[in-house]
C-alpha cells in the first residue's frame, strides 16, 4: 500500500535571532519617528487633530477620541507611551520640527515573525504627502530589512475608504473582510485585512524609493505597486 501524505507548507529557514521592533528615532528626508513623550507631545498632537471640524473627522475610525482638552488627550498618551505592543511613534515634520501624527507597530509575533502597523493617523495637512508614504517606508525598513520578519499586516474598518485605499497605494493586498469582528464605540465592525510579505517587500521598496527621493514627479505610486498586489487566493 502506498502512502499519499497530506500536503505541508514548506520549510521556513529560521533566523539566529528573532526580536520585536525597538524604541528608537528613525529619519528619513520627510519625518522622523520618535518614541512617543505624552508630555512633549500631547500640545501639538492636540492642535493637530482638534479645534475644527476636518481634524475630528479623524477620529472617526480610531477606538479612542476625539479629546475634550489637552490635559485629557495627555491622559490617554501616557497610556500610549508605557505601552510596548502597540509600540507607539510621534511623527515629526522635518520641515517644521512639528509633531503631525502617530503610528505603531502592534499585534508583534517575533515567533512567527509578523507584525501590524496601526493607530496611524495624520493632520489634514500631511495626509496625501511624502509625510505618509515616508512615514509607512521607514517602518516597513524596520520591519523587513532589520527584523527580518515575513509578513505585514493593515487593518482598518471596511467603511474606512481613505484608509483601504491607502493599504492598496503603499502596496498591502487585500485578503478579505472579517465579518462582525469588533464593536467600536457600541457600533459593529467589520475588518478589512490587507498584507505584504517578504517577498513582495523588494520590488515595493523600490518602488517607494522612486516615489519619495526620484525627480520623476508624475510618477504615480498607486500605479507603480499595482501590479504587485496579490488576488485573493481561490
Amino acid at each position: 500500500m502506498t502512502f499519499d501524505p497530506p500536503p505541508v507548507g514548506e520549510i521556513v529557514p529560521p533566523l539566529e535571532t528573532v526580536e520585536g521592533p525597538t524604541r528608537y528615532p528613525s529619519a528619513g528626508h520627510y519625518v522622523a519617528l520618535t518614541p512617543l513623550d505624552a508630555d512633549a507631545h500631547a500640545e501639538a498632537l492636540f492642535a493637530a487633530s482638534h479645534r475644527d471640524e476636518e481634524k475630528l473627522r479623524l477620529w472617526t475610525y480610531m477606538t479612542a477620541g476625539p479629546f475634550a482638552d489637552v490635559a485629557a488627550m495627555r491622559d490617554w498618551l501616557r497610556g500610549c507611551e508605557r505601552s510596548t505592543d502597540p509600540l507607539f511613534f510621534t511623527v515629526i515634520d522635518l520641515s517644521s520640527n512639528q509633531p503631525v501624527g502617530m503610528v505603531s507597530y502592534m499585534n508583534i509575533l517575533p515567533a512567527m515573525r509578523r507584525l501590524e502597523l496601526g493607530n496611524i493617523w495624520y493632520t489634514p495637512g500631511a495626509q496625501n504627502t511624502k509625510v505618509n508614504t515616508e512615514t509607512i517606508y521607514l517602518m516597513l525598513c524596520e520591519t523587513f530589512d532589520r527584523l527580518q520578519y515575513r509578513r505585514a499586516e493593515w487593518k482598518c474598518d471596511a467603511l474606512n475608504a481613505r484608509s483601504r485605499a491607502a493599504a492598496q497605494r503603499l502596496g498591502f493586498s487585500f485578503e478579505g473582510i472579517f465579518r462582525q469582528h469588533m464593536i467600536v464605540r457600541g457600533r459593529n465592525r467589520d475588518t478589512a485585512w490587507f498584507a505584504m510579505i517578504r517577498e513582495d517587500w523588494p520590488m515595493i521598496k523600490t518602488n517607494m524609493q522612486r516615489w519619495l527621493y526620484g525627480a520623476d514627479e508624475s510618477l504615480s505610486l498607486r500605479a507603480l505597486n499595482a501590479p504587485l498586489l496579490r488576488p485573493i487566493p481561490a
